[in-house]
C-alpha cells in the first residue's frame, strides 16, 4: 500500500486536530505535519516534502493563495488541495491557474475529502460538483477558432475530453467507455497536445470554453 503523507494548514486549531481524526481514520493517509499560517506553511513543505497540502485560503502571516504561489514558484512537487469556505469563483479560478490540484468546501463529506487527496496525489484534478458549475458559467461560451484540420480531435477523443471537463479520472473514463486506462491515457496525451494543454484543468477550461460536452 503506498502510503499519502499530508500537511494541512489551516490557522484554526480545532480544524485542524478535526481533519487530523478524521484522515487518520484511512490506512493510506498519514499526516506527517501543521501549519497555522502561510509562512509555516512553506517552511514545513521544504521541511516535510508531504506528497498533498490541504490548504485553507485565509491565514495569517501570509495566506494560502500567497503561499500556494511561493510553493509553485519553488518548484515542489506537493499537489495542493484548497479546503476553503469560499465558494467565490474568483478563488476557484485563481487558486486553479496559480496550480492547485484540487478545490473543495469545508462542508464537504468526508468521501469527497478522501476523493480529492487521492485524485490529487495521482494528479488528477478534483473540483468539487458544486463548484464545477462555476466554471461552467465562465467559459461556457461559443466555440472559438477551431483546431488546424491537423489537430482535430477524434469523436474518441472528444468523448474522453468531455469526461475530464466533468471531473472524471482516467480508471472512471476507462469505466465509462468500456476501453483500458492505457488507451485513455493515450488519449489524453494526444488530446493535451492537439489543444496545447499540460494539465487536465486547462483541458477542461478548453472544454467549457468550446462547448464541448457529452
Amino acid at each position: 500500500m503506498n502510503i499519502i503523507n499530508i500537511l494541512i494548514a489551516d490557522d484554526h486549531s480545532i480544524v485542524r486536530e478535526g481533519l487530523k481524526q478524521l484522515l487518520d481514520l484511512e490506512a493510506d493517509f498519514k499526516v506527517v505535519g501543521q501549519a497555522s499560517n502561510g509562512a509555516e506553511t512553506i517552511d514545513k513543505v521544504r521541511e516535510l516534502r508531504p506528497d498533498v497540502l490541504l490548504l485553507d485560503i485565509n491565514m495569517p502571516v501570509m495566506n494560502g493563495i500567497n503561499a500556494l504561489k511561493k510553493i509553485k514558484e519553488e518548484g515542489f512537487n506537493t499537489n495542493v488541495v484548497v479546503l476553503t469556505l469560499h465558494e467565490d469563483r474568483e478563488y476557484l479560478l485563481e487558486t486553479m491557474q496559480i496550480g492547485a490540484t484540487g478545490y473543495i468546501l469545508k462542508d464537504s463529506d468526508s468521501a469527497t475529502l478522501y476523493k480529492a487527496i487521492r485524485d490529487a496525489n495521482n494528479g488528477e484534478s478534483y473540483i468539487q460538483p458544486k463548484l464545477a458549475a462555476e466554471l461552467v458559467k465562465e467559459f461556457n461560451k461559443p466555440r472559438g477558432v477551431r483546431l488546424k484540420p491537423e489537430n482535430e480531435l477524434t469523436q474518441r477523443e472528444y468523448e474522453v475530453l468531455s469526461l475530464i471537463a466533468e471531473g472524471f479520472n482516467n480508471k472512471e473514463i476507462a469505466d465509462e467507455l468500456y476501453i483500458s486506462e492505457k488507451t485513455v491515457k493515450n488519449h489524453v496525451s494526444s488530446i493535451f497536445r492537439k489543444i496545447n494543454v499540460s494539465d487536465r484543468t486547462q483541458a477542461a477550461i478548453y472544454a467549457f470554453r468550446n462547448n464541448i460536452k457529452r
